[in-house]
């Protein structure tokens, strides 16, 4: 059963947009208070790249990636969104898509307060 799922990854130049979106299931995102957007480059591990609450809509973002990414929510839609602009090709990871409960805004980034994962999206800059 898949509860979300991602989309809107591609290859795109340096410099480009990309717009991804995640789908929840209902129950998902109903019980859900945050929805997040982490990535995962070869090599490297996985990090948080922004999150939205559920409720309000207060954002969040990595220090290094603020300005040039915006996650945004629509309820209505069970989705979250994640803009990617200007893009480098030092983002080329694949993108995930996670929802939960978080139990303090400044565990945002931590992975294990998520139950709910996407199976990721594709984005090469080059």
């Amino acid at each position: 059963q898949v509860q979300l799922v991602e989309s809107g990854g591609g290859s795109v130049q340096d410099g480009g947009s990309l717009r991804l979106s995640c789908v929840a299931d209902a129950y998902v995102y109903r019980t859900s208070t945050y929805m997040a957007w982490f990535r995962q480059a070869p090599g490297k591990e996985r990090e948080g790249v922004a999150a939205i609450q559920t409720g309000d809509g207060t954002t969040y973002y990595a220090d290094s990636l603020k300005g040039r990414f915006t996650v945004s929510r629509d309820s209505a839609k069970n989705s979250a969104y994640l803009e990617l602009n200007n893009l480098e090709p030092e983002d080329t990871a694949t993108y995930y898509c996670a929802a939960g409960i978080v139990p303090k805004a400044n565990w945002w980034r931590r992975e294990n307060v998520y139950k709910y994962w996407g199976r990721g999206t594709q984005v090469t800059v080059s």
